[in-house]
């Protein structure tokens, strides 16, 4: 009998930002860093003789902390990826469900019928997850195995090999980050033991939070939106309005916008605006790198964990881009924020003599 530990991913870049991955390779979370070694001292004293993951950063990333500690090498394989999901990749589930609502509820709720022109459907993916987990079974008669996947990649498989119902969501639940699901290859086919225990990170899960979705700010017919923001947020960044003027700032926003439809963008959690992102896509173009102008969130929205989805918008959309780098000034006397940019992988580009701070964040893939 070989025994196989399959597990989903850590908490993830595109998890944090409630947006669908697929085969877009972004980084793991500070939560997920966090998990993975709960994951590692879980596997600690058991038997490992071999680890596979995805080829993929956060798959690997958190196939290593088993890898890493039974001294084994770990050896990445195409076809233990997620869910190719072609044209909503890197998209956000909100938008999505506005956008277009019938396949959205087929991808969550229906997934046998799911379909989307460029991506996989559920049963492609299940047959390359059963071809690659029958290898790694048959290379490792008599065995245990730890194999490193994804959510969508995970269920897909358990519903081909171990005749589980797709259609029964709440039977066959997604994954937890960093699960462990336990089979037995015996005879030719796949034994279920256990399913989706995330006992090691019980402590470890991410804070529920809303899918908020984007759309662009009318800055003529909501310029008092905007400027309600942008006050707001001054406010707490300097404690008084001195040298904040209204109407400059209203006319920045218009002109980043003339430049670029989506620079300035209203966030909502549901029907009710809860924020703001706006972007000076000029500024920087020329030296590979995107200015931030505005971060503003509702303080009721605040501590929640809401804030990775505003910047989400910036640093994906300089993505597409092409820059290298996201910069913004933050009030030195601002905690709060400094803490957030911090956490966020923001580092201090330049101190200045007015009090602000100019940070930057990399804009490259999770190894840099």
């Amino acid at each position: 009998m070989t025994k196989i530990y399959l597990i989903r991913h850590t908490h993830a870049e595109g998890n944090a930002c409630h947006m669908m991955q697929g085969f877009w390779d972004g980084g793991v979370t500070e939560l997920g860093k966090k998990q993975a070694k709960a994951l590692e001292a879980r596997f600690r004293d058991l038997p490992v003789d071999a680890v596979y993951a995805s080829d993929l950063y956060r798959a690997r990333y958190t196939a290593a902390a088993i890898a890493g500690p039974h001294g084994l090498s770990l050896v990445t394989d195409p076809e233990l990826r997620e869910l190719n999901i072609g044209p909503w990749e890197t998209r956000f589930y909100a938008n999505l469900r506005q956008e277009d609502p019938e396949r959205m509820h087929q991808f969550r709720y229906d997934p046998e019928h799911f379909s989307l022109p460029g991506a996989e459907t559920f049963a492609q993916v299940a047959e390359r997850m059963q071809r690659a987990m029958e290898r790694i079974a048959r290379r490792h008669e008599g065995q245990t195995v730890a194999v490193v996947s994804h959510g969508a990649s995970i269920r897909c498989f358990l519903w081909r090999a171990c005749g589980l119902p797709l259609a029964d969501v709440e039977g066959l639940p997604l994954m937890r980050n960093t699960a462990v699901t336990t089979l037995a290859w015996e005879d030719g086919r796949f034994l279920l033991i256990g399913m989706n225990d995330a006992s090691h990170v019980a402590d470890l899960s991410p804070a529920r939070t809303p899918d908020l979705r984007h759309e662009p700010l009318d800055l003529w017919r909501d310029a008092r939106y905007y400027k309600d923001c942008y006050r707001n947020a001054w406010l707490a960044a300097h404690g008084n309005l001195d040298g904040y003027f209204a109407d400059w700032y209203l006319q920045a926003a218009r002109e980043h916008q003339a430049a670029d439809p989506m620079a300035v963008l209203k966030l909502l959690d549901g029907d009710e605006p809860v924020g703001l992102v706006d972007l000076d896509t000029r500024r920087g173009a020329s030296e590979g790198w995107g200015w931030l102008s505005l971060l503003y969130l509702k303080p009721e929205y605040r501590n929640r964990g809401l804030g990775i989805q505003l910047l989400a918008r910036a640093v994906f959309h300089y993505r597409r881009l092409g820059r290298r780098v996201l910069r913004l000034n933050v009030a030195e006397e601002n905690a709060p924020a400094l803490a957030f940019y911090r956490r966020e992988g923001f580092r201090l580009a330049e101190s200045r003599p007015d009090g602000l701070l100019t940070l930057e964040k990399s804009l490259g893939g999770p190894e840099e």
